[in-house]
């Protein structure tokens, strides 16, 4: 166990090492200069000079690299350009928006998923189960910025049901309760996007494991006991088949903060994602390649994560140091 642990430790942060550098690299053979936003074309050169001078850019692209590198190895991430703050007090309040989102997301697509793709395999090949499954796959295909920009036509502009934008009112009274409401009703667009993609793929994939089981011969068995055929859905054939879904809970921690990304920046959440594309067009490099360090962490710790539960679950899986 502990020399699997090393290894995937080891091989995490060469990979983790690599994502950055390439994006390092990136940046810098992308046309566009970080230092643009904040000159006139009537300025003087010298102006210009100390303002690269101050950002640090007019130091070889190869100099410019390895004293960052010696700075994030110190856990500074540096100061932003566009916010002229340090890094990690943006991320220190931009992460947990994200996360209200993405932890509202991550359970509600489950407990639809599940319930979608036990009653599609229970009456597979059904007029239903078709009709169930091709909406749901029209809804994992659609692009997630036009989901959510149909959502803010219907229900903010035409409906008026609910805000297109932002976590809070910008008027709204005092108390808890009053907040709490305020915050939902901002969450519920942005969470309904994210979640019927979500929802739909993990809903395919209940249907395809549960009518799997449903098809084994201890199945068979337990229906020849005459027993109940509720109970044999749920206590027999359901735990066997959400098994494959701890691989994809673990995935779908990096998966739900890319799409978030998008729908951050749609709805105006003033989360991660959406200071991820505002630093892009920025050219801000401190945040950027902070986000992708944060996007790389996530996608490793989530493959380490689905490995882990799923061997703690299924006793026949054994880690492997080979």
């Amino acid at each position: 166990m502990i020399q699997y642990f090393s290894k995937r430790f080891s091989a995490s942060m060469l990979l983790i090492w690599g994502v950055l550098t390439i994006t390092f690299f990136l940046m810098h053979l992308a046309p566009g200069d970080p230092s643009l936003i904040y000159l006139d074309p009537n300025i003087d050169p010298k102006v210009v000079e100390n303002i690269q001078e101050q950002m640090g850019l007019n130091s070889p692209v190869y100099i410019q690299y390895f004293s960052w590198l010696k700075q994030f190895l110190a856990g500074n991430f540096g100061i932003s350009f566009m916010h002229k703050r340090p890094v990690v007090d943006l991320l220190r309040e931009t992460i947990p928006n994200t996360l209200q989102l993405t932890f509202v997301v991550f359970i509600l697509q489950f407990v639809f998923g599940i319930l979608i793709g036990v009653i599609c395999a229970v009456n597979r090949h059904s007029k239903l189960d078709t009709s169930i499954d091709s909406f749901l796959v029209f809804l994992y295909s659609v692009p997630g910025f036009w989901l959510a920009l149909m959502a803010i036509r219907i229900f903010s502009i035409d409906l008026g049901w609910l805000p297109s934008s932002q976590m809070q009112s910008i008027t709204i009274g005092d108390g808890f309760a009053v907040l709490l409401l305020d915050r939902i009703k901002h969450l519920v667009l942005p969470v309904m996007v994210l979640t019927l993609p979500f929802s739909a793929y993990t809903a395919r994939f209940v249907r395809g494991s549960f009518a799997e089981i449903l098809q084994q011969d201890y199945i068979r068995t337990v229906r020849a006991y005459g027993i109940k055929k509720s109970k044999i859905l749920f206590k027999y054939a359901l735990k066997n088949a959400l098994l494959p879904l701890i691989t994809l809970s673990g995935l779908y921690l990096p998966f739900l903060l890319g799409g978030a990304v998008i729908t951050e920046y749609v709805f105006s959440w003033p989360g991660m994602g959406r200071v991820t594309i505002e630093a892009i067009f920025a050219y801000d490099y401190p945040l950027i390649l902070a986000s992708a360090s944060i996007a790389a962490i996530s996608v490793i710790f989530g493959n380490l994560l689905s490995d882990l539960l799923y061997t703690a679950f299924d006793p026949r899986i054994k880690l492997r140091t080979a």
